[in-house]
Parts: structure tokens; sequence; C-alpha cells
């Protein structure tokens, strides 16, 4: 299988006080949450702001550092990527979740909390964040076309991104990931007709999407709400698509302010 792209990049402000876990083989583990607020243009070509909130993990050798250094409120850059578990509970019932996994943290300068705006929690956004997904992958089924109660097309695929990586004994490794993908308006039309194994390139945001079962339990999914997607060429022998390398420079991230030097990095 061809490898993905599978790329999270966020600017946005901590939202409380981080927390610090460790893992069965004592990997220290950096989990808060981070949140913004964005601009976009929606489905009906209304610009308007959404605020976001991000749930993430890091693991690094800083995460001791960092939760004593960071603070509600502090301006951070965080890139990483969206990563598939599955498992089973105590009743052996298979479960499965989305967590983003942070590659690199940084904290930005200062003068960032300019930007800062409370909550009703009590909590922190950062205004004029950024919330940007880059994901290429293949289709997993068929491509799902509904419309909402006033009209509004909607399409829902969901895609596998491969990845593959050298263990502590040097043999490869590969693992899917499965992401869900939301598409509205004329993307929703354009992309109705996908057929399972596609492969497609999406750039978007991040969302969270949250809902209570039907045992009254509240439960909550991370997915990618599309601003762009194109058909992918397929090549022979699995080889990588070039088309993904080059949409990737056509959608170009913004930029952000330079944090200082002494950054945390991963």
């Amino acid at each position: 299988m061809a490898r993905g792209i599978n790329s999270i990049l966020l600017v946005g402000a901590l939202v409380r006080e981080a927390e610090l876990r460790y893992t069965p083989n004592g990997a220290a583990v950096l989990s808060f949450t981070v949140a913004g607020d964005s601009t976009i243009t929606d489905s009906s070509g209304e610009v308007r702001s959404v605020a976001w909130y991000h749930r993430a993990e890091y693991i690094s050798k800083n995460a001791e550092t960092l939760v004593e250094s960071i603070k509600p409120g502090s301006a951070l850059l965080l890139e990483g990527k969206l990563e598939y578990q599955a498992w089973e509970n105590d009743l052996g019932e298979k479960r499965n979740r989305v967590v983003l996994r942070v590659h690199q943290l940084e904290v930005l300068r200062e003068n960032s909390t300019e930007r800062l705006t409370a909550d009703r929690t009590g909590g922190y956004r950062l205004l004029e964040g950024i919330n940007r997904a880059i994901i290429a992958g293949n289709l997993t089924k068929d491509a799902v076309l509904r419309h909402t109660s006033n009209g509004t097309p909607v399409t829902s695929v969901s895609v596998a991104v491969n990845e593959s990586w050298k263990d502590t004994t040097g043999q490869w490794r590969e693992k899917a990931h499965y992401l869900d993908i939301t598409l509205w308006g004329s993307l929703a039309e354009n992309s109705a007709a996908l057929t399972k194994g596609t492969p497609i390139f999406v750039q978007g945001r991040l969302e969270s999407d949250s809902w209570t079962d039907s045992a009254g339990q509240k439960r909550s999914k991370l997915q990618i709400n599309a601003e762009r997607f194109e058909i992918l060429e397929r090549r022979a022998n699995n080889e990588q698509p070039e088309a993904i390398e080059e949409m990737a420079v056509e959608a170009p991230i913004p930029p952000v302010r330079r944090p200082r030097q002494n950054r945390a990095a991963a």
C-alpha cells in the first residue's frame, strides 16, 4: 500500500491546565486542549467565525518540563497527525477512536495573548487561530450523499491513510488510519459518485462531532470538514501518486509568527 498524507496544523490557546501521565513503559504524555476561532466561508458563501476545541496528546521527553511552563492562555503551535486506535473493552465489545497525536509543539510569543478571548466555561481561545488538515488516502467504501432539512447536500466518506515505519528492531511496520470526512454543497455533489478504493486528496479543517448515543452516553469523534478535494491518479504497483505532493503545495498553510529560540520541540 502506498503511503498517504496525514497532517494537522493548529495554532490556538491552551484552554486549561495541561495534564501529565505516563505510559506503561514510562514515557511521559502531555494531554491538553487547544482552542481557537477561525474565519471560514461556509457552503452558502457566507463568511463567519467558527470556534473550535481539540484534545491532543504529546509524547516527549520534554513533556515534564512543558507541563510546568505552559499555562492556560498560552498560545501554542502544534503539528501532528490523526491516529486511529481500536481495542476491545472488558465485555469483549469492539471500540475505536481517533486521537490527535502531536509531533511538534511550540510556544508562541507573549504578544499572541493580545488575541485571547475567554469562553463561557472560563477557558481560553485564540482569535484568528489556524486549523488546517491535509489528508490523502483511499476510500474505504462508496460515498454517501444526503440532504439536510433545508436541502443542503452533504456527502460523507471514510478514508484509509496508510503509514509505514521501522520499529526498534529495524523491521518495517504498516498501519492504516481510518478517518471520516464530510463535504458540503458543491463539494458534496461533486464527490457523491466516489467509489470504494478511489484515491483522493482533501484539504479542510479538523472538527469534533459530539452526540448522545441510544444508551444516553456522550460520544464524540474527530473528523475532517473538507474545503477542497481532488481525485488522485491511480498508479501501478501501489506507487505514491505524484499529484499528492503537488496539490499539497497548491494548498498553502497561512504563515504564523515565529516562536522564540527557546522553543519546545519534540
